[in-house]
């Protein structure tokens, strides 16, 4: 028997499933919705309604967005000569901070990961290919994390892309191994972008 009335307990076990919140934080965050005033709660469930509802995949490069193509792939401003490939949309953002990347994206969404049955038809691969074959990209940059997954990945794809006659590159480690893109601070970013090397 739970120590609160079913609907909290519902509550506390849908937070749980959030990820790094565990039991206590859980109720944390419960007890503090439930002492903040109707509207505010309501706000955040009506945010994460809209969101649920409005957000989708780009269609050209797997970007999340409320606008297909997303606001990359539609920028005037941004060069078609370069790719930058990652596996998260999050990732992006630690990109995008560093002011020095104006090309397009490409989100694989995911890495490859035999043990996790994560081949590469579960990954974004194929509609990368597609994206190359306009014969404008000069470059793509490899920027998935630098971990075993993300190295394996990055040297799968320019063994697929090599041969295509485009240049292959990928980010410098100023990243730490083993951690991910999107904990990375913007001098750190800035600096693997800059020391990226062929592959």
């Amino acid at each position: 028997m739970s120590d609160f009335a079913p609907s909290v307990s519902r509550l506390i076990d849908e937070l749980k499933r959030l990820p790094g919140i565990g039991q206590k934080t859980a109720q944390r965050l419960a007890f503090f919705l439930l002492r903040s005033d109707r509207d505010q709660a309501l706000g955040l469930a009506d945010a994460i309604r809209e969101a649920k509802d409005k957000i989708r995949e780009c269609s050209v490069c797997n970007n999340i967005t409320d606008t297909d193509p997303c606001q990359f792939c539609t920028s005037a401003t941004r060069s078609r000569k370069t790719i930058c490939v990652v596996e998260e949309p999050p990732n992006i953002l630690a990109v995008e901070k560093t002011r020095q990347f104006s090309g397009l994206y490409h989100i694989l969404g995911g890495a490859l990961s035999p043990l996790q049955g994560i081949g590469p038809e579960q990954l974004k691969i194929k509609s990368l290919i597609e994206r190359l074959k306009g014969g404008t990209v000069e470059e793509i940059i490899i920027a998935t994390n630098p971990t075993a997954e993300g190295e394996a990945t990055a040297v799968y794809l320019s063994k697929l892309i090599k041969p295509l006659g485009v240049r292959v590159t990928r980010i410098a480690m100023g990243i730490p191994v083993g951690s991910d893109l999107e904990y990375a601070d913007e001098v750190t970013m800035m600096k693997a972008m800059e020391g990226r090397r062929d592959l």
